[in-house]
């Protein structure tokens, strides 16, 4: 007989079914990261793997209309420069930063030139996401989720604290994206928002990382989809074990041998 519960069906999906799609590109902004300590993100360590690097990704989105938006940038070349709050947090936390171009520089790279951009959306405002706005003319808006502009502004200098910079978002549109509507409008369990309004590009309400957390949903084809993510899960962990997918009897092999993994086992009433 099961130690652990049978799964549940997920609930339904519901998106809109739609012809219009986008073109979605991935752009490698140059930004590594190395020396992240793996306590972050999980317990308990494993042995070797203390501490984990990683890269952070920008999206260009082609509608069929001729707009592009980017969602998320990744670290500014010059990061350093950044709000001192965040780069003291930064430095004393050990990380290594490497960034070699910003995301302005290697959209004129590929000939796309930055006054083609309608808007940059954050999917949150951390350093790691933000880049650099203020490299894009003013035509370009920023969007950001709900609650942004309460609890985020001013940016420094004016707030010596902000971990965000002013220039970002000064002498422009800020768009900060609301999912109230009646009737509400759900993709999942998530708020919705239908970016261009024909259902090729949705933004979802998904807070907990940080204050007005939003995700991408990119429809590539008329039943494909791509998930822009943000920060939304840092680790497989976050994901499962879930009542829609629980816990197996027995995972071989086990990922987490030794006293700990034994106990557990004993308490289940096996190999004691």
């Amino acid at each position: 007989m099961s130690q652990f519960p049978s799964p549940v069906a997920p609930p339904p999906l519901n998106i809109p079914a739609s012809d219009h799609v986008v073109k979605l590109s991935v752009i490698d902004t140059t930004t590594r990261m190395g020396k992240i300590p793996t306590t972050m993100f999980f317990e308990s360590v494993i042995k070797g793997h203390e501490f984990f690097s990683g890269p952070a990704y920008s999206f260009l989105i082609e509608h069929e209309s001729g707009a592009k938006v980017l969602f998320d940038m990744g670290v500014p070349q010059k990061w350093e420069d950044t709000a001192p709050s965040m780069v003291n947090l930064v430095r004393t936390s050990g990380v290594e930063v490497s960034v070699t171009k910003n995301v302005s520089d290697i959209l004129i790279e590929h000939g796309i030139p930055l006054d083609s951009i309608n808007s940059i959306i954050w999917s949150h405002h951390h350093w790691d996401h933000t880049g650099d706005p203020s490299l894009f003319p003013s035509t370009t808006t920023l969007t950001v989720g709900p609650g942004f502009k309460a609890t985020m502004l001013p940016g420094y200098p004016t707030d010596p604290n902000s971990s965000i910079l002013e220039s970002a978002y000064k002498d422009r549109e800020l768009v900060e994206i609301s999912f109230e509507k009646s009737p509400e409008f759900r993709i999942g369990q998530f708020r919705a928002f239908d970016y261009f309004g024909d259902g090729s590009f949705y933004l979802l309400d998904s807070p907990g990382h940080a204050v007005g957390h939003i995700c991408g949903l990119a429809r590539t084809t008329t039943d494909t989809f791509v998930l822009l993510g943000g920060d939304v899960c840092h680790h497989a962990g976050e994901l499962r074990p879930t009542k829609y997918l629980p816990l197996p009897d027995s995972i071989d092999p086990n990922p987490l041998p030794g006293k700990l993994a034994g106990d557990q086992e004993c308490a289940l009433g096996r190999f004691c």
